[in-house]
């Protein structure tokens, strides 16, 4: 993904966020503050963050933003990256990962309980920015996000290893655990800047859809990009036994041979027969379906928002919502 000229309507506000964030790393333990910033500074393109500024400037552009209202998005957006931290210091942990964006895990470097901690540092310390903005509404919003992020979560173990994992069953963890969190980015972004209701029911459809868009390709790319693309290992998901849409679609449209290699790798894990899966995912057509109910939702997105008055931040989320399906890392 390429999101520089995404970036540049809030170029601005994006300074601030990420010297927020920097500030708000800071603890009298020097292992937090080392973790922290090894995992914030770890690359990453802040789309939820991103999202927050976007969205608090499209609903308000007609009027603009009061400074209180710019203020509390600069924070919601710090908000909204320290949850998204700390799910993937907890994922790493129990992924048993040892690379991200290219780079060893903090579970890897440090090891899993302070990995663990840290990521309830990030939490807690989030929800302590959420006072000092002081909506309750937001605060609301947020409670409920991580509680289903946690239930996406804890579902998707329940998958891991079920190859009669159905597509619903997939979308619906894929959109708990991965897209509450792009929704609530989108509509946090929204009340903050005090806009109708109208305006945050469109906002928070849109983050639902792109974040859904988001995973589903993020899903993809596992069969189909190399380790320096993700920044990961090639083969992840297969290795865990998700069942994820490309796999699920090979269980029900691939040969006789590749359903079983499939189902075999999903109850079993590991890498054994990854080349073959990868040409069985590749040759039935999973990719391109994939990728096309991804763009599904990359519409959807773009049709929530058409409500809201043109500028240059509602044409920012249109093309972060094409972005989202477009990426190859």
């Amino acid at each position: 993904m390429q999101p520089t000229n995404i970036h540049d309507v809030v170029a601005d506000e994006f300074g601030q966020v990420n010297d927020y964030i920097v500030s708000q790393l800071k603890s009298e333990i020097p292992l937090i503050e080392q973790i922290g910033y090894y995992i914030i500074s770890n690359g990453g393109k802040r789309l939820r963050p991103l999202m927050v500024l976007l969205s608090a400037r499209a609903a308000q552009s007609a009027n603009g933003l009061s400074e209180t209202s710019l203020s509390n998005a600069v924070k919601m957006a710090s908000i909204i990256e320290f949850i998204h931290t700390a799910t993937l210091l907890h994922d790493d942990v129990v992924d048993e990962s040892d690379m991200r964006r290219g780079k060893k895990t903090a579970n890897e470097e440090w090891g899993n309980a302070p990995s663990v901690l840290v990521g309830d540092f990030l939490y807690t310390r989030a929800f302590q920015i959420m006072v000092d903005v002081g909506s309750f509404q937001c605060m609301e919003i947020l409670s409920g996000t991580t509680n289903i992020i946690s239930e996406g979560e804890v579902q998707q173990l329940i998958n891991c290893g079920d190859p009669d994992t159905t597509e619903e069953s997939y979308i619906k963890v894929i959109q708990y655990k991965t897209a509450k969190l792009f929704e609530g980015a989108a509509l946090c972004g929204a009340v903050v800047a005090e806009a109708s209701d109208v305006y945050q029911e469109a906002l928070r459809q849109y983050g639902m859809y792109v974040g859904t868009a988001f995973q589903l390709i993020d899903d993809v790319m596992d069969y189909t990009s190399t380790a320096e693309e993700m920044g990961k290992s090639v083969g992840d998901d297969l290795a865990e036994g998700k069942p994820t849409l490309p796999l699920i679609f090979t269980m029900k449209h691939g040969t006789e041979d590749a359903k079983q290699r499939v189902r075999s790798a999903i109850e079993t894990g590991g890498l054994e027969n990854l080349e073959t899966i990868l040409a069985d995912v590749r040759d039935c057509g999973a990719i391109e379906y994939t990728e096309a109910e991804a763009r599904k939702q990359s519409d959807l997105a773009i049709s929530a928002i058409s409500i809201l008055p043109d500028s240059p931040y509602k044409q920012a989320l249109i093309n972060l919502a094409n972005a989202a399906v477009n990426r190859r890392t």
